[in-house]
């Protein structure tokens, strides 16, 4: 019985996670996420129901168009795959439940957030401020301490924007709020430190294999949700805080 629910939750993932890509192209082009239909960002050509099955698709294509042969990007199948496998944790952890839906909600959030962040540099509000307003309602039994997070995550960042401007923004500002806002202000700084930890790390290890120069910009998004997960599905590492 378990596994048949994992099986049919990844299933039902990698469908969410192809709606995702659609966000993750659309939202910073402020194109509808409805309509019109998906097609080939290259030569235009609509997709029909054989090029829109989540992974398989890429698999049976070969990864290119059915028209024009343009490679397509990676992002599609992995964005599908990850979403895939954020249901199936979500649901082993907790069931079918109140808190699976909040942790699928807030994962889809931040992979859509972490994946526009990574090619565009930037997090858009339509995602983050909406995203705060779920964390809020999602957290009612317990929303001062939402509260709390929301004030503390997005405070802390805007302080540090505000004192050292050209590093952090108000973009990863209101991500901090809304991890916050989601899940309190112990996990808004364990995210905060992760983050900072992991963008460290990845950052000079960039800088050693000369895939950037120093002076490149690295966007923090991507970090700020990993190190959140992280806390959230590794939940031993939360122990390590003083907090």
């Amino acid at each position: 019985m378990l596994l048949t629910i994992l099986i049919l939750s990844f299933l039902f993932g990698v469908v969410i996670g192809s709606f995702l890509n659609v966000c993750i192209y659309r939202i910073p082009k402020k194109i509808s996420i409805v309509s019109p239909p998906s097609s080939c960002t290259k030569c235009g050509y609509r997709l029909g129901v054989f090029d829109l099955i989540p992974l398989l698709s890429y698999l049976w294509l070969k990864g290119r168009c059915r028209r024009c042969g343009e490679q397509i990007s990676w992002r599609y199948p992995a964005v599908e795959l990850l979403t895939g496998l954020l249901f199936v944790i979500a649901v082993y952890k907790f069931g079918i439940s109140l808190l699976a839906l909040k942790l699928i909600v807030f994962g889809c959030l931040v992979i859509t957030i972490s994946f526009i962040d990574l090619e565009l540099k930037i997090i858009p509000n339509v995602l983050s401020l909406p995203g705060m307003v779920l964390g809020l309602l999602f957290s009612v039994q317990d929303i001062w301490n939402s509260i709390l997070g929301l004030v503390i995550g997005f405070g802390i960042i805007f302080l540090v924007a505000l004192l050292c401007p050209g590093g952090m923004g108000m973009g990863d500002a209101k991500l901090l709020g809304m991890i916050g806002a989601f899940f309190g202000w112990k996990v808004a700084l364990g995210t905060l430190f992760l983050g900072s930890l992991y963008g460290s790390v990845i950052g000079i290890a960039l800088l050693v294999l000369r895939k950037i120069e120093r002076k490149t910009p690295i966007p923090f998004g991507p970090y700020l949700c990993l190190g959140a997960l992280t806390l959230l599905f590794a939940e031993p590492v939360m122990k390590l805080f003083p907090w």
